[in-house]
């Protein structure tokens, strides 16, 4: 079970990419630690999941990866195309399209890590959903927003977008407020903000493994 921690901004000395890198450091820490017998709970040493090959007894170790998916990386160009990206079966007219295509196919969830703009998503991201169809479809969906306050209207923005391709929304969500998570230019969560996450990774977890059953 793959999760991709979408990095969803592409700007300039985005403050996103910090905080995409500390969403993926402590989801590689999490499947650590799971996979090493550490944790502070026994859900997180080896939790017993539902393998979606129709087992039981994996760990989270051996069911749950993460990878970081940095858009900027991608370089996904303006929708252009004629043809309804919902209609074109996987089969796209730029082969930058067709990478991000594959990349979103392999996963069976994901975290957007998302910076609001003008009260609402980035343009870039957006763009990069929108250019895409049956790969996002029914998937399972969780947020870490930045801004100034928190990036909670990005989030809400996505809610309603994403619905429209049947995914999952999971409604706990890590809101990192400009003022209070960064100091001296440099990205400073605060303390409460691994227990906000962990809970993020849990939430997220379960609704996709209940996702791929419903799914199969």
């Amino acid at each position: 079970m793959k999760i991709g921690i979408i990095l969803g901004s592409i700007r300039n000395g985005r403050r996103t990419e910090s905080v995409a890198h500390w969403v993926y450091q402590a989801a590689q820490k999490r499947v650590a630690d799971a996979r090493n017998g550490d944790g502070d709970g026994a859900a997180d040493r080896a939790s017993v999941v539902v393998d979606t090959s129709g087992g039981e007894g994996d760990s989270l170790a051996d069911v749950v990866s993460y990878e970081l998916l940095d858009l900027a990386a991608f370089d996904v160009p303006l929708l252009t195309s004629s043809t309804v990206p919902g209609s074109a079966k996987r089969q796209y007219e730029d082969e930058r399209v067709t990478a991000w295509s594959r990349a979103i196919d392999a996963c069976e969830g994901f975290i957007f890590v998302t910076p609001e703009y003008n009260h609402g998503v980035p343009g870039a991201l957006k763009n990069a959903v929108d250019s895409l169809g049956p790969e996002w479809f029914g998937k399972a969906v969780a947020f870490v927003s930045h801004g100034a306050d928190g990036g909670v209207r990005a989030v809400e923005n996505w809610r309603v977008i994403l619905a429209n391709m049947s995914m999952v929304d999971v409604r706990n969500v890590v809101s990192l407020g400009q003022f209070a998570d960064w100091s001296d230019g440099g990205f400073t969560p605060l303390e409460r903000r691994a227990k906000e996450l962990k809970t993020v990774f849990q939430d997220l977890e379960a609704a996709t493994r209940r996702n791929l059953g419903n799914r199969r």
